[in-house]
Order: structure tokens, then sequence, then C-alpha cells
């Protein structure tokens, strides 16, 4: 028996059942899907209704007013709900997606994407009722790959910017809608989408849009007014569109635009002398998927963190003769330090708080606290029963907004100090929750993958 066991053993080939895998059996768009496709920008225009309103609150891009994820309006906010419900004030249905709102001056912008017309559709509400303004939408065939929306429109007072999930730009009038103009990052410049569509935030700075393209040109600037290019940044090596977004940082005293592509991370000149220049360039951390934008830290040190295993890096950008130098200061793993798989990390008087993504070993999913000096070490983790998934987090009053994948807010104290859970309602009954939050003149707007819902958090 034993030698026909070991006969058995040795003839058994357990591959026998399995499939080659080739590209497109795991769901994901095929590269060439709709690349004949004629898409007339901006197309389809509705308007609902007038709107007037005395609120001044902004939270106008990604990642906020000064690009930190910190509301600063001197707004007090709920502790928590005690025995009350949460105060939802209106909802709306949207196309699956993860795309996320912004507020100017009470008027919500969204780009979403509407499933029956087949169409991306940036529609504008009012901030207090929920009531719709307008919308402008052009028809886009964009297949279902864990949602299709993902970008946050850029908004000042004259314009609102979108990019949409297969490289689509527009630029509207902020208040009436009108279509400025358009673009296609793909068919104009060789962009390349990435697997699971568009997830870069566009830009306004001054009155320029701001994108990164990849393809033809890295990094472009485009007057807002008229469409028209002011500069382009060159892409010796290719690189390509990722799922980060360009920061506005500065390091070494020189104001830049920072981007993390799909190639490499470059810092690019964001100064009238040498607009658009490519200050410096490093591939030492070049992840093939990344979603988290770098955040500048002390003493000019650059941080950026990706998910699936890549782990994060710190550099240090330094002045070097007449231009800069970008030098890798550490690497380390996932389960070594500081990382993050979508949101990218708080800086919070000079300590760092993230989220820890599922392959951080037994601190996996944990809120944590970090000195700048080492992320690979924690001041402290949340305990293991509070663990959160790939959502948001946003700091507004003294306080953390953490929103868990199911839909459930949490409402913390965080500091050097410690963490500790002031109050959690689960708001949404609803999945992937993933989506920035929004908050300005004391009300929250958050959305699972087909709905968004206004809270009203202000203080009684």
């Amino acid at each position: 028996m034993a030698i026909a066991a070991l006969g058995y053993w040795l003839a058994y080939n357990p591959t026998d059942d399995f499939t080659a895998r080739f590209p497109g059996l795991d769901n994901r768009p095929a590269k060439d899907q709709g690349d004949n496709e004629l898409v007339n920008i901006g197309e389809d225009f509705n308007f609902y209704n007038d709107f007037d309103s005395e609120l001044v609150g902004t939270w106008p891009r990604f990642r906020g007013a000064d690009f930190d994820n910190i509301n600063k309006e001197q707004i007090p906010l709920i502790d928590g709900w005690a025995n009350e419900k949460p105060k939802i004030l209106w909802e709306t249905d949207l196309g699956e997606g993860h795309a996320a709102p912004v507020i100017v001056q009470g008027r919500v912008y969204i780009l979403d994407y509407d499933e029956a017309k087949k169409a991306d559709v940036l529609r504008c509400f009012a901030l207090p009722t929920g009531e719709p303004l307008w919308d402008r939408s052009y028809r886009v065939h964009i297949k279902r790959n864990h949602g299709m929306s993902r970008t946050v429109p850029a908004v000042n007072q004259k314009y609102v910017l979108t990019l949409g999930p297969r490289g689509h730009v527009m630029c509207c009038d902020r208040i009436s809608g009108d279509l400025i103009w358009a673009m296609d990052l793909v068919k104009d410049y060789g962009a390349e989408i990435p697997f699971w569509y568009t997830g870069q935030c566009p830009l306004i700075d001054d009155n320029v849009a701001v994108l990164a393209p990849g393809g033809k040109i890295l990094l472009m600037g485009v007057d807002c007014a008229t469409g028209e290019i002011l500069w382009q940044s060159p892409n010796p090596g290719g690189w390509q569109m990722s799922h980060s977004s360009i920061m506005p940082l500065r390091l070494a005293g020189k104001n830049m635009y920072v981007y993390a592509a799909v190639g490499g991370i470059c810092g690019i000149s964001a100064e009238a002398d040498d607009l658009g220049e490519v200050l410096w360039t490093s591939t030492a951390f070049a992840p093939s998927v990344l979603a988290p934008s770098p955040i500048a830290l002390p003493e000019n040190k650059l941080f950026i963190t990706a998910g699936y295993g890549a782990g994060a890096a710190m550099f240090q950008i330094s002045k070097a003769g007449d231009g800069f130098s970008i030098d890798l200061l550490y690497q380390y793993k996932p389960k070594d330090g500081l990382a993050s798989e979508q949101q990218t990390p708080l800086v919070i008087d000079d300590m760092v708080y993230g989220i820890l993504p599922k392959d951080a070993g037994n601190l996996r999913n944990r809120f944590v606290c970090c000195h700048p000096d080492d992320l690979t070490k924690f001041v402290w983790s949340s305990s293991k029963t509070e663990r959160f998934g790939l959502g948001p987090y946003i700091y507004a009053d003294g306080k953390c907004f953490i929103l868990d994948d199911d839909g459930t807010l949490n409402i913390a104290r965080i500091s050097k100090n410690g963490f500790q859970i002031l109050d959690k309602r689960r708001i949404i009954e609803g999945h992937d929750a993933w989506a920035p939050i929004a908050i300005a003149d004391g009300y929250l707007l958050m959305r699972d993958s087909k709905k968004m819902v206004c809270l009203d958090m202000r203080k009684k």
C-alpha cells in the first residue's frame, strides 16, 4: 500500500485543472475598449433650478483647499449622536463608483456615471437641500470594473474641472454649467488609462488646469478661460498615468508639482520663471499600481506609499547647484511601517496618521500614528477591535471622521497621545464606501458605491 501511494503521489499532477490566465479574464476592461468610439465631450446639458446661497464654506478639490485633508473652518461639529439618529438632510442615488463631491459656497459638484444613459455626468446640487441645479454630460461606454467613476472635480470661483474615467476633460462655468473647453487625453496625448479607469483628480492652480496625461507629455498646464496649452513637461521615460493625483508642494525652497506616475516620481516647477520644467525625477519607488498622493514632511522630506504589497518610501529633496536632487532615504514593505492602499495619510501637528493596509501583518487595517522622523515605528495604533477598511478619513474641528467600507461613520480623537472613538453609526446600508469625504459649513458629504448622503454635523 505504501509503494502504491508513493507511486500515485509521484504520478499526480496538481496543475492538470489549471487554466492559463489571459488579459480580460479578471474583469478588467480591455485596453482597446471603445478606442474608436466618438465622444462628444459635454454635449448634453440640463438646467433645473436657480439657486442663491449665503453659505461661504469650501471644500474645492481632492484633499481640500490646502491639499492636506483638513477642514479649518471654525464651526463646532458634533462629537457623537447620543440617543439620536444621525441627521441625514438629503440623499441621492449615483452610478456605481467611488467619485467624490466638492463644495463651493453652497453648491455641490460630483462627476457621476449614468449607467442607463451610458454617460459621464457632471452634476450640481444645492448643499442644504440636495436640489439638483444642473448637469452636463456626454455619452461614453464604461464597463463596470469595481465601479466606473473615481475622480474628484476641482472648483474655484469661476470654473469647475473634471477628468472622466477614460481621460475626457471638461472645463465648465461654475455657476451656469456652460462648457468652456474639453479635451481627450487618450486621443490628443497618447495617455494610457490605468486599470480600473482614471483615478487622478484634476487640479486648478491660479485659473490654470494642471493635468498629468503621461504618454507624449508628463504634465501640462491649460488656461481655464480659453483651453490654450500654456506649458508642457517632457516625458522621455514614457511614464504613464497612475491613480495618484498631482500635489502642489514647497520643497527645498521651491514651489513644485509633485506627481507619482507609473514609472517614477517627478517634481515639476510651479514658478513663473521656469514653469513646467522638470526639476528632478526618481525611479527608486515605482509600483505598477499607485493611488495615494505624495505628501511633504519636515526638513524637505517626501513620502509616498502604495498598495498591493508595494509598501512605502521616504525621499530627501535637496538644492543641488543650480538644480535639485532627490535621494531615497529608506523603503519598506507594509508590515514594516506606515503604508496605505488607497487613502493618503494625514499630517497634523507634525505627526503622521494613516490606516494600514490588509497586508500589514497583525496591525492590518488599524489606525496608526508615527513621528515623521521614522515612519517605520508607531507611536500608537488603534486596538485590535478598532480596524477600518479602505475608506477615507478627514480632520475637522479637532476630530477625525473615519468611514468604514460598509458605510459606518466613526468620530475619533487623535493626537500623539492616543486614539479614542467618540461615537460611530452606520449611515448607509451599502458597501465599498471608499470615496473621499467632503465637509463645508458643517455639512458632511459621504457616499458608498451607489448612494451619496448629506449629514448635518453642526452642534446645536
